[in-house]
């Protein structure tokens, strides 16, 4: 395997395992985490993309299906924005973007939504209200667009969106973010490969790893986890999340 240093691998591998257990918890497939640390280890530009929506679609899928079996999958809360997101992120998929500005603008966004759920702002989880359906079908379509060009799934940024409109409890925002991380990597992927870039078979590798730390987290944060403590591990995930963008 030569993305990476050998001397560094082991290092690598016990750090993505804790990243994919953090993220999976929460219903998130870990991609922005994946990247941070891929970024971290130098590895080329032309594997992270695909290497993190390969590892997102082994996440979230086992953090779905988790989550599903507890029951808090709710499909009306999911498909507004899949509507959207999948074209989305599709065409994103096909756009190579490095727009600084724009990511600096979402990592400030993420850090004010994760001070929020640290109970900085009326930490209180917000009575359900009936979801506004144009209105998540146009945050779908963006976030999934916005998905495709970095190369990650978008669940960090839809479950504080989620939470902050009263749409949906932890869990079942959790259990929506996983499916709509899942669809939108796919999507993602797909662009991917019609804009003719070939896949890095390294990134293969990674996979066994990836799968040992999600099944862990989803299996702990679809059961186990109280709301309290659901709500600090995603504030923790969106904050390293923000950091990795504006960094």
């Amino acid at each position: 395997m030569s993305i990476v240093n050998n001397d560094f691998l082991i290092l690598f591998g016990v750090l993505l395992a804790v990243v994919a257990f953090l993220y999976s918890s929460v219903g998130h497939g870990g991609a922005s985490g994946y990247l941070a640390l891929m970024a971290i280890f130098a590895f080329p530009v032309s594997v992270m993309k695909p290497s993190a929506l390969l590892l997102n679609l082994f996440v979230s899928g086992i953090s779905f299906f988790f989550y599903y079996k507890k029951d808090f999958f709710k499909p009306k809360l999911f498909y507004p924005f899949a509507i959207t997101s999948v074209p989305a992120a599709f065409i994103g998929g096909m756009i190579p973007l490095e727009n600084s500005f724009y990511k600096i603008l979402l990592g400030i966004v993420l850090i004010l939504a994760a001070l929020r759920l640290f109970g900085f702002f009326n930490s209180k989880e917000t009575e359900s209200t009936k979801i506004n359906i144009p209105l998540a079908m146009g945050i779908g379509f963006g976030i999934g667009l916005l998905s495709g060009m970095l190369g990650i799934g978008g669940g960090v940024i839809l479950s504080p969106i989620i939470l902050l409109l009263g749409w949906a409890t932890l869990k079942e925002t959790a259990a929506i973010s996983s499916l709509f991380i899942l669809a939108n990597s796919i999507a993602g992927l797909s662009g991917y490969f019609m804009g003719d870039k070939t896949f890095p078979t390294e990134s293969f590798y990674l996979v066994p790893i990836a799968v040992f730390g999600g099944m862990l987290g989803a299996y702990y944060g679809s059961g186990y986890f109280s709301n309290k403590v659901l709500k600090y591990v995603l504030a923790t995930v969106i904050l390293l999340a923000s950091v990795k963008l504006i960094v």
